[in-house]
């Protein structure tokens, strides 16, 4: 087992509180707003600890899993009801996730792989934007890192614990986010690759026993993965209708189906450099997914990692760079079937393996500068004084990336007119003046119609119900607080003297 050196842990801690000050650093601020998708999670949680009943599968809103949703009702203990208890628990996930994706890289590359796609990972906006909002998303990333970290780590050494720990990991997948449901094709590749690279590259005396390892390994990562996906299996079997419920925004549900898919790959395939998400929850004025730095960055890596794996001349592909890449292709395959491409949201799933390939990218140009250096400086190659230059244009440029993303962030898309419209900041100021009014006042609130309903109630009217802890009929009695349709509304008779507010 490899140790930590104590520079390593200075440098993962480091990037650590960056990656926290970039998630928590006005949190109650920015996003502005509560946006009804977030505002159903925290419905649903309000729900869930009033009764008791922390579900496995939430089918309101196209269904959603039901894991992040019951944190969240921890949060919402801890904290109150709040935008925050909803998004901190993105926050803490986003963190967690920084730390994994250095562990990963470590375990695959090096410590400096490890330490710089972390600290891009840390700093980057996409990742940054959704461990800032409260969806459950952000949990699938998490997942990935730690799930392919012990699982490589099983592999490398034949370890049955760390087996065991993947399989875990891979089984809460499940829970976590519907993307993940593609994962098995990523596990079917990955056994395939290393059993042709054991029976290859393994001396004949000692195939049988790493043959041996690796299927009792991997059965146990398969066993466990088996029992704990079993209850939202079980679900799903009593329950089909919900597992199908987003089929409707698949390129396959449309007339031109293989017209549609073309031109979503196309699309998605172009979001890290050319365009990207044009949703102004996800994105930044449908800029590249990638600020232009790490999108260099990730261009290098990725070509560079590909030729790499490509040029294998035993006739067969490494299992590292199998693992990048089929991650990689494999988890763009939601977005490749989304209507709505780019799609950042259902390919939340790649940003880490994106990050390996810029800092791949970046330790790249990093060892070619030290070698231009040696040549030019020879006399720089003495003691302590060894390439100097390139180590301090290394982190002049790291930090000048992390000025680059703060700015897009917090100075530009943070305070626009446009985020403030799109995460509903209009319903927040409703919810506010309902909670200033006097209990012993009656209050109205009419909800126009939209295309979903939960609780009643056309979804839009989540924002202000969660925020004034009304989801219930008897918190909305006790608050004195009626909630219409558009269409209740027109033969209701009103108490004199109320206040009524439009969700529109």
């Amino acid at each position: 087992m490899q140790r930590y050196s104590h520079r390593e842990i200075l440098i993962i801690v480091g990037i650590l509180i960056i990656a926290s000050f970039f998630r928590f650093y006005q949190l109650d601020k920015y996003p502005p707003g509560l946006y009804p998708d977030e505002a159903m999670n925290g419905s649903n949680a309000l729900v869930a600890n009033a009764t008791g009943d922390y579900k496995i599968f939430y089918p309101e809103n196209f269904g959603r899993e039901g894991l992040f949703i019951n944190i969240q009702a921890l949060s919402i203990k801890w904290f109150d009801v709040n935008s925050w208890s909803l998004r901190s628990v993105s926050a803490i996930f986003g963190i967690l996730t920084v730390l994994g994706l250095f562990l990963l890289a470590r375990e695959l590359f090096s410590w400096q792989v490890g330490a710089v796609s972390s600290f891009l990972l840390a700093i980057s906006f996409w990742h940054v934007n959704f461990s800032r909002i409260g969806f459950r998303a952000i949990m699938l990333p998490f997942i990935l890192v730690y799930l392919f970290y012990f699982l490589w780590k099983g592999l490398k050494h034949s370890s049955w614990i760390d087996f065991f720990w993947a399989g875990i990991l891979g089984g809460l997948g499940f829970y976590t986010y519907t993307s993940y449901r593609i994962a098995p094709l990523i596990a079917i590749l990955i056994f395939i690759n290393y059993w042709m690279f054991i029976k290859k590259d393994f001396h004949h005396e000692n195939y049988e026993h790493t043959r041996n390892r690796f299927l009792g390994g991997f059965s146990l990562f398969m066993i466990t993965v088996f029992f704990v996906a079993l209850p939202i299996g079980i679900y799903f079997l009593k329950n089909p209708e919900n597992f199908m419920q987003r089929n409707t925004q698949s390129v396959f549900a449309q007339e031109q189906s293989f017209r549609e898919l073309g031109g979503s790959v196309i699309k998605t395939l172009g979001m890290f450099t050319f365009q990207g998400d044009g949703n102004v929850r996800h994105n930044l004025d449908s800029q590249p997914m990638l600020g232009w730095p790490i999108a260099i960055l990730f261009a290098i890596g990725f070509l560079k990692e590909l030729y790499h794996w490509l040029r294998r001349k035993h006739g067969h592909f490494s299992p590292v760079h199998t693992l990048l890449f089929v991650w990689f292709f494999v988890f763009l395959i939601p977005g490749f079937l989304s209507t709505e491409a780019p799609h950042a949201l259902r390919a939340v799933g790649v940003i880490p393996v994106v990050m390996i390939f810029a800092a791949r990218g970046f330790m790249w140009l990093f060892n070619a500068a030290e070698g231009w250096e040696k040549i030019t400086h020879p006399w720089m190659a003495q003691g302590h004084r060894q390439f100097v230059l390139p180590i301090l244009v290394a982190f002049s440029l790291l930090g000048a990336f992390s000025f680059y993303e703060y700015n897009r962030y917090f100075n530009i898309w943070g305070p626009s007119q446009k985020t403030a419209d799109s995460f509903s900041v209009n319903y927040v100021e409703i919810a506010n003046e309902i909670n200033a009014s006097p209990i012993t006042k009656k209050k109205y609130v009419i909800v126009s119609p939209s295309s979903v309903d939960a609780y009643g109630l056309p979804i839009r009217a989540e924002t202000v119900m969660f925020l004034t802890d009304t989801v219930l009929p008897p918190t909305q009695r006790a608050k004195n607080l009626t909630y219409l349709t558009v269409d209740q509304a027109k033969n209701y008779k009103f108490s004199p003297n109320a206040s009524v507010w439009y969700v529109k």
